[in-house]
């Protein structure tokens, strides 16, 4: 782990480099696992504040994830390529390609199940999963599609504790946030005394407060003060300001 301080801002940093996550090869399914996961487990790594699952899944065509619970998370799955289907017990179903984002609240249980619809092309997604802040909830389900007119150059709220600025409503406590970033760009965000904050680098590189980031790295972030996004290359993330 690579641990840097900004002491003028306040803001502790702590990188998760993309090769050091855990893997698992279903051979239908390839996937890196930020955060303790299925059969792979690592006491350091297990969630940072409310957020406890980030895996990275690539899925082959006419493959997916069976009918399966879950009770008391929040999930989302961010669409990086391809496209994903999704049904469920409330009676759901909806296929969400490149640029959406699929949302479930768990709450007090659902089953659901996820597919790769097409017949050959592997699709990638970002799967995850956040705490709720109170447990037991009825469950719910959105999607949103997010254009990259919507991302560039800067951060595009799509998940919220109060579905803001038309983002989709959460039950945890927590503002996710998507932005796609080149060179000659650069975005500035404060992050205030008592939260966290999460970065993961879905696609190309980017640095944060001279920090640099490529494909599948993550950043865990403490503290106060402002965070700079800036030298993209192609650069495709999610940002994550979190219930500490």
């Amino acid at each position: 782990m690579n641990v840097q301080t900004n002491i003028q801002n306040d803001l502790n940093f702590e990188k998760r480099p993309a090769n050091e996550r855990g893997k698992a090869d279903f051979g239908w399914l390839k996937s890196a696992h930020s955060f303790s996961f299925g059969q792979y487990y690592d006491p350091k790594h297990l969630g940072f504040g409310n957020l406890i699952v980030i895996n990275d899944d690539i899925v082959a065509g006419d493959k997916g994830f069976g009918q399966h619970p879950h009770r008391n998370a929040e999930i989302f799955s961010y669409v990086l390529g391809g496209a994903l289907e999704h049904k469920d017990s409330l009676g759901n179903g909806s296929v969400v390609s490149e640029g959406g984002v699929q949302y479930m609240s768990a709450g007090s249980g659902v089953t659901h199940s996820e597919f790769n619809p097409s017949q050959t092309d592997q699709m990638r997604f970002l799967q995850v999963w956040l705490l709720p802040e109170v447990e037991g909830t009825e469950p719910a389900y959105d999607t949103i599609e997010l254009t990259p007119t919507d991302k560039d150059g800067k951060l595009k709220l799509f998940l919220s504790k109060d579905g803001r600025d038309g983002s989709m409503k959460t039950q945890a406590d927590a503002s996710v946030y998507a932005a796609e970033l080149n060179v000659g760009q650069a975005i500035s965000q404060n992050l205030q005394a008592g939260r966290k904050a999460w970065v993961q680098v879905a696609g190309g590189s980017v640095r944060v407060n001279k920090i640099t980031l490529n494909k599948g790295d993550g950043l865990a972030i403490d503290g106060s003060g402002t965070l700079i996004f800036d030298q993209g290359q192609d650069a495709e993330f999610l940002f994550f300001d979190l219930a500490p």
